[in-house]
């Protein structure tokens, strides 16, 4: 993927407000921004079209979410009408608060696991009440138990001719019929663990694992063929993937629960893909490759009896497109992409057109992210490999991903940076190549949800003074308003000042600049540098980004009002850029970043004389809380720093993420493995370090800070340390969030002032 961590929106700056700073009429404080709901409201969730595609439907909170209500909107028109109310969907969709564990709470919001889906005649609603499948009869409002087992279930997916029900449960894969009289109807299991029919968890039919979850955004690993007769899914084989040990220290007795997670350099699950009919019996296996060491991490149906599959190599700088006869298993190798100095991105770009002899594909192979549309032959489509027929975009600009296909007039719809590369818009363009245009209207942040037929689309839209709105919308039409965030004017939050930078071989860098309200007085201005710096993650956008657990943007704004300025850059090596500059980085993760971040405050310091150069300090979550620690031990700039959630060491993350970045451990061309071996440079930090993770994270572990800490020590460096019990990679909550930004309030305050 290209995020560092799924959860990231949550804890980026989330940059304000209004074109300058008012009186403020009411008080922002850390448990207002923190809270359930923020300063704005909590948005609508599980946003989804109709399989028909004449409405919307989403599930509305309160501030709280333990109450809400289904409600469908017009596309033509915007009107409300409630669908399932809040007395029903609190036992077919209860609060996520109802669960315990925080990691499985962090997982569903992570990975967007829908509470509910639409079943194929839009007349019915499956929902998923904590792993207990109930169907909802829209006409008569009665819902009934799909599931009788104890065991959850997961992933449910209709037949497309709406007839039968797929689900996953413990770790294999489920089919029942879905009669009129359910009651009589039994579940057929299609998959087993073992020939032996003994449990064996490490094997996963069907079933998506951490790390193809975390970092190839894979969300499902099976789908239904066409005709509603087969199944095409991939097994994972976890057996040689090393298991982290996640320990629960609350009890009297503590748990631990092992989590098998591939370090970078560790073996990682073998896949192989199977298709198996919906009426049972043994899955016929299908071979892709003699490389045993590949990740599939997209795969599906061209059309009934033939597949398509995506193979990436270990190194992910080659993926090959597969089409698979199902019945055979004949295969072909009908598209490669290569990128020898980069790596291939994982994405959804590839759609097939109603025609059956043509696909949309994006690739970065002249620099720049861009789409393609190629045909391959209809009858005979293994006897030869996909021909491009033709380049649909061209320009210094990045294609962020499709997002509709409207074949009836020729148009794809998709997110870009076209204007600014601080934006998300949304544009089309005709199959032909031709009438490229802008269709979304405001400058800042859109991001959209198209029905299936392309006519109509869902805009959530945000810029840097306006917290999110959300439009329902026709792609040749108006939009219509369908939720709106509170008012925040009561609280005078003021605009950073958008700045640019050079870096040292003449690239233009975007940073911005919060001031404190008086910041024209003589007295000098402490500053904070806010970082993030990798390949996952761009901070400056022109964008309000907010999630669950409010934003850091409101800390920020509150460190101003105290008098800290505060300043965020993207060096080179962050996202939304141009092919070399995402690429500056490659395995020499830390010396290019600072190097960047160092030059870009000279030239601010230069800018704002009132910034006291004596006076700073920095702060970063996961790659930038890794950041934070090579600033703070390979420069004495920083007089004091927060590190929230650091990787450490690259050999203690996942394999995906870390070898696409930075090789293999033992690849000799690589110098992140050694470079940002963090707990070998401790006696070189300078500065007060406030050191914060939580105990029971599953994406960077614990282990880092207890490396660092061990480190720090041993070094004879006095530090702090805080350790939040439980608590995942977002150290989630309103009492945890409030405690953690206290602490770093209070750190800089002391540090600084």
């Amino acid at each position: 993927m290209k995020r560092f961590c799924a959860w990231i929106l949550a804890v980026l700056p989330l940059v304000p407000f209004t074109l300058a700073q008012s009186t403020p009429q009411r008080p922002l404080t850390f448990e207002s921004a923190f809270a359930e709901g923020g300063i704005t409201g909590r948005a609508p969730e599980s946003i989804q079209w109709s399989p028909d595609n004449t409405t919307l439907s989403f599930i509305q909170r309160d501030d709280s979410g333990e109450h809400g209500a289904l409600w469908l909107v017009d596309p033509a028109t915007g009107q409300k009408n409630l669908l399932v109310s809040e007395a029903k969907l609190a036992k077919l969709s209860p609060p996520l608060s109802r669960l315990k564990d925080d990691r499985e709470r962090e997982r569903i919001t992570r990975y967007h696991i829908e509470p509910y889906l639409w079943a194929p005649d839009s007349k019915h609603l499956l929902f998923n009440s904590l792993g207990q499948l109930w169907l909802y009869t829209i006409d008569n409002g009665t819902a009934v138990l799909l599931s009788s087992s104890p065991d959850p279930s997961g992933d449910p997916k209709f037949s497309p001719n709406g007839n039968k029900l797929a689900y996953l449960r413990k770790h294999n894969l489920y089919v029942r019929s879905l009669p009129k009289d359910l009651a009589n109807d039994a579940e057929v299991q299609l998959t087993r663990s073992s020939e032996k029919e003994e449990k064996d968890d490490n094997l996963l039919n069907g079933e998506v694992d951490w790390v193809y979850a975390e970092e190839l955004a894979v969300r499902s690993n099976y789908f239904w063929s066409p005709d509603s007769r087969e199944i095409v899914f991939l097994q994972m084989d976890e057996t040689r993937v090393p298991a982290y040990p996640i320990v629960n220290w609350m009890p009297t007795h503590s748990t631990v629960d092992m989590e098998k997670y591939p370090q970078a350099g560790d073996p990682n699950p073998s896949v192989r893909l199977g298709v198996v009919s919906a009426s049972g019996g043994k899955p016929k296996w299908i071979s892709l490759t003699n490389d045993s060491d590949i990740y599939i991490p997209r795969f599906g149906w061209v059309r009934d009896g033939l597949l398509w599959a995506e193979v990436l190599n270990r190194a992910q700088d080659t993926l090959d497109l597969y089409f698979i006869d199902a019945r055979s298993g004949q295969r072909r190798n009908i598209l490669t992409e290569t990128a020898s100095d980069a790596w291939v991105y994982v994405n959804d770009d590839f759609k097939i057109l109603k025609s059956g002899d043509h696909f949309l594909w994006s690739s970065w192979r002249d620099g720049t992210t861009q789409l393609y549309l190629y045909r391959f032959d209809k009858e005979k489509p293994l006897a030869s490999g996909a021909q491009l027929e033709r380049q649909l975009t061209k320009g210094d600009f990045e294609v962020l991903g499709v997002e509709g296909l409207d074949e009836d007039t020729g148009f794809v719809y998709f997110n870009c940076n076209k204007d600014d590369p601080r934006q998300r818009q949304l544009y089309s363009v005709k199959l032909d190549g031709s009438a490229l245009q802008r269709i979304s209207r405001e400058d800042g942040t859109h991001a959209v949800t198209f029905a299936d037929d392309g006519k109509h689309y869902f805009d959530k839209f945000s810029s840097l003074m306006t917290p999110p709105r959300l439009s329902v919308c026709s792609s040749a039409a108006a939009c219509n308003p369908a939720w709106n965030s509170r008012s925040i004017d009561a609280y005078g939050l003021a605009a950073p000042k958008s700045l640019e930078f050079k870096a040292s071989d003449d690239t233009t860098l975007y940073g911005e600049l919060l001031l404190p309200p008086d910041s024209s007085a003589a007295t000098k201005i402490p500053l904070i540098v806010n970082i993030y710096g990798g390949p996952a993650a761009q901070l400056v956008t022109n964008s309000w980004i907010q999630d669950w657990s409010g934003s850091s943007g409101l800390f920020h704004e509150i460190l101003a009002r105290e008098g800290f300025a505060i300043f965020t850059v993207d060096n080179r090596g962050t996202p939304a850029r141009n092919r070399k500059f995402q690429t500056a980085i490659r395995h020499q993760f830390g010396a290019i970043e600072l190097q960047d971040q160092l030059a870009a405050l000279d030239q601010l310091f230069a800018q704002y004389q009132q910034l006291d150069r004596t006076r700073v300090g920095i702060w970063g979550w996961s790659n930038g809380g890794s950041m934070t620690l090579y600033a703070m031990t390979h420069s004495d700039r920083f007089k004091a720093g927060a590190a929230v959630s650091p990787v450490t060491s690259w050999r203690n993350y996942d394999s995906i993420y870390t070898e696409r970045n930075n090789g293999l451990p033992s690849d000799k061309t690589t110098t992140s493995y050694t470079d940002l071996d963090l707990a070998k440079v401790a006696d070189k930090l300078h500065g007060s370090l406030l050191l914060l993770h939580g105990t029971s994270d599953d994406n960077v572990h614990f282990q880092n800070s207890i490396q660092m800490v061990e480190a720090l020590v041993e070094a004879g460096k006095q530090f702090r340390f805080m350790a939040y019990p439980n608590k995942t990679h977002s150290i989630a909550g309103a009492t945890d969030q409030t405690h953690l930004f206290h602490l770093i309030e209070d750190h800089f305050l002391r540090e600084l002032k």
